[in-house]
């Protein structure tokens, strides 16, 4: 019994990766920048779902100049991965992006807008719009199993060197 549960926790370790791989770019910086998005975008769905504009329209106006920044910082990874279908694959990724969000908060059901509507206020009391990225993914608002990055893989490893 006491190798059945380390070779269980082993084995479950590596079973988790790939669904963790899934959260992660290459660079830090389009990862917090998508992530910064995926707040955004979280937000959105939630000021939709719960009717609270009040709240949405506050945190945009407060952070706009960050958003503004963080959407250009987006905007530019798709031009470089994607080219001439950055637009094209940029919408598409917003849209599965909000209807993943959707999805996940269907869960919650009526308790939604009490659990979620709480990160209106922890957002407007973030210190300013630099905290935006540490905050997003404190809260992890990224939806399970979705490409954070979409597209970019970790470069493989290199094979050792023969000697």
């Amino acid at each position: 019994m006491r190798r059945i549960l380390p070779a269980l926790l082993l084995l479950g370790a590596f079973a988790a990766q790939p669904a963790l791989a899934q959260k992660h770019c290459i660079a830090p910086a389009d990862q917090a920048a998508f992530e910064v998005q995926a707040l955004r975008t979280h937000l959105r769905v939630l000021a939709i779902h719960c009717t609270d504009e009040g709240r949405w329209a506050a945190f945009v106006g407060r952070y706009q100049a960050d958003l503004t920044v963080n959407d250009k910082a987006v905007t530019a990874w798709f031009k470089r991965r994607f080219g001439g279908r950055a637009q094209q694959e940029g919408d598409r990724y917003s849209t599965d992006l909000a209807n993943a969000i959707s999805a996940g908060n269907t869960v919650l059901g009526g308790d939604l807008c009490p659990h979620d509507g709480q990160m209106f206020a922890e957002a407007m009391a973030l210190r300013s719009g630099a905290d935006l990225s540490s905050y997003a993914a404190a809260k992890d608002v990224v939806p399970a199993g979705f490409e954070v990055c979409p597209g970019e893989k970790a470069p493989a490893a290199k094979p050792a060197a023969k000697r």
